[in-house]
Order: structure tokens, then C-alpha cells, then sequence
């Protein structure tokens, strides 16, 4: 493993930390305000109009600690491929985030417009990478690798597409989506690493970094939100690196936290409709559930952390076995 991956997580930091007042400053000078829906959380209306869209904030310092590296000979077609995506994700959720701003006409991309977009970037991106890239293969837990052929597009597509869906459904707390995908990326670039894939482990850590970077302005109180634009390209390229290391199973336990949110959404979609009405959560996803129970935002941030934190060990001594 070469030691030299890490300090690309710390170039990462630094660039996102250097960054984040000046792009705050932008942001609040365009008047690029979040609107709070009515449905969240009554403390969280305080919010309407933070400067959201801030993903750039790791965003750009991620491309830039990239290009550094495949200047440095340090690069390769996997951490490209992994940008790549993460950049489309990005544009996606640009549209969405400024047709749903503060004191401003329009309320977003409808849910299903979302859902068919990242749905048709995983297609391509799966297919692409198959044919093109590195053949799709699925390490299985205590068994063999195993090489899945034209029957594995399917499958990287829906792999992908939900875990585009799941990291997006995380972000709504301070902090929240930013330190989870921290842990996520931490994990897969240690995994990257010990495979010997270096360049998609320094692309790992560098994202770590940054998002490290960012939490600086989204702690709590927030002086910025990441928006769509940062929470679907989180999405897209943590499912191209658990792609990418042909650690697709191990998704579940690496982002156990996303699934748990995932799944209480759809747990209170279904409740809600065969129930006539009722909720089975107090209110979903299930980071305003425990809100609405008395947790504080930093109580949210903190234990969905250490828990997701948890999986990602799990998850290394499976993968690392």
C-alpha cells in the first residue's frame, strides 16, 4: 500500500478549507438560498435561506487533487471514470437545487424526473465501464471473486442507482451526509488500497479529505448546504468505487446508514399507503424521525456517524479477510 494515497486526503482538506469562505461568500452574494420544505422540521425553517449548492466546496478541490495526480503519474482510468460520474450526478442536482431556491418561482425536479435521470447516468456509466473499462466482477463475502460477464450490467445499474438514491435521502441534517460519506470513502480507499488499485484509493482519500474540508461551513449551525449537487454526486461516486474494488456486496454494511435511511422511507411510503394515513415513523427519512423524538441535530450527526462508522469496520474485516 503506498503511504503516499493519504496525503492526497490531506490535499483535499486543505484545498476545500481554503476554498469554503470564498465559495460561502459567493453563494450568499447571489442570493443561492435553500427554501426549507413545509414538511421538515419546524426548527429546521430557521434555515430558508442558507447558501446551499455548497458541494463545490469538495467537489472542486476532489478535480483538482485528481488532475494533480494524473500530472504527478499517480492517476488512472478507475479514479476518472469514478469524477466522471460524480460530475453528471452534480449537474443533476444543480438543475434541482436552482429551481428550488429561496424567494424563487418553481419546486424542483419532480421525484420522478430525479429518479429516471440517475437512472439513466447509472446505465451508461455501467455499461461503459463493462465494456470499456474493467470487466464487472463481485468479490463474494468469505468466497471466491467472480466474474459476472454482460449479466452483471443489470446489476452494477440497480447497485448503482440505489446507492445514488440512498446517499441523496441522507443529507437533511448538519453534517449528516458530509461525515457518513467521509467514513464510506474512507473505507473503499482502504480497500482500493490493500487490492492495489492506488489511484482509486488516493481518489478515495482525496474525497475524504474534502468532504473533511467541507464539514468546516456544514457543522452545525450550517453556514452552507451541500445541496442536490452534492448529495447525488456523493451517491454516484461512492457506488462507482464499491464498482470499482468489486466490493458491491459489502455496500450494506460500508453504508449501513444510508440503507437504514433508504429504507425508512420506503417503509413509511408502504405504511402510509396501506394503512390509510398512517405513519410508522414519526416522520421519514429516519433522521427526522429521531429528531422529532427530542435528539438534537449534533446527537443525529454524531451517533449516525458512529454507527455508520461501525459498518465500515464490519465491512473492511470482510473485505480485508
Amino acid at each position: 500500500m503506498n503511504p503516499a494515497a493519504f496525503a492526497y486526503g490531506g490535499c483535499g482538506f486543505l484545498l476545500a478549507w481554503l476554498i469554503g469562505g470564498p465559495v460561502v461568500r459567493t453563494l450568499r452574494a447571489y442570493n443561492v438560498g435553500k427554501r426549507i420544505r413545509e414538511e421538515q422540521p419546524e426548527s429546521h425553517q430557521v434555515k430558508a435561506g442558507t447558501p446551499t449548492m455548497g458541494g463545490i466546496i469538495f467537489l472542486a478541490p476532489l478535480a483538482a487533487v485528481s488532475a494533480g495526480a494524473a500530472l504527478l503519474g499517480y492517476g488512472g482510468v478507475l479514479p476518472g471514470v469514478a469524477l466522471v460520474v460524480m460530475t453528471v450526478c452534480a449537474a443533476l442536482g444543480a438543475v434541482d437545487d436552482l429551481r428550488f431556491l429561496e424567494g424563487r418561482p418553481g419546486d424542483g425536479l419532480p421525484l420522478r424526473v430525479q429518479l429516471l435521470g440517475l437512472l439513466l447516468i447509472s446505465v451508461v456509466a455501467v455499461t461503459l465501464v463493462h465494456a470499456f473499462v474493467a470487466h464487472l466482477r463481485v468479490a463474494v463475502p468469505f468466497g471466491p471473486l467472480v466474474a459476472l460477464g454482460w449479466w452483471g450490467v443489470p446489476l452494477g445499474v440497480v447497485t448503482l442507482w440505489s446507492t445514488m438514491s440512498a446517499v441523496a435521502i441522507t443529507d437533511g441534517v448538519d453534517g449528516l451526509l458530509g461525515s457518513t460519506a467521509a467514513v464510506a470513502f474512507a473505507a473503499y480507499g482502504l480497500i482500493a488500497a490493500f487490492e492495489g488499485k492506488a489511484p482509486l484509493a488516493a481518489f478515495c482519500f482525496a474525497a475524504t479529505g474534502a468532504l473533511l474540508g467541507f464539514l468546516w461551513f456544514n457543522a452545525h449551525p450550517a453556514a452552507v448546504f451541500m445541496g442536490n449537487l452534492g448529495s447525488l454526486s456523493l451517491g454516484g461516486g461512492l457506488g462507482m468505487a464499491a464498482l470499482l474494488t468489486d466490493q458491491w456486496l459489502l455496500l450494506p454494511l460500508i453504508g449501513v446508514v444510508f440503507l437504514a435511511e433508504a429504507l425508512s422511507d420506503l417503509i413509511q411510503i408502504g405504511y402510509f399507503r396501506l394503512s390509510g394515513g398512517r405513519r410508522f415513523f414519526r416522520r421519514a427519512p429516519l433522521h427526522h424521525h429521531f429528531e422529532h423524538l427530542g435528539w438534537s441535530e449534533t446527537q443525529v450527526t454524531t451517533r449516525f456517524t458512529a454507527v455508520g462508522a461501525a459498518g465500515a469496520l464490519l465491512g473492511l474485516a470482510v473485505a480485508l479477510r
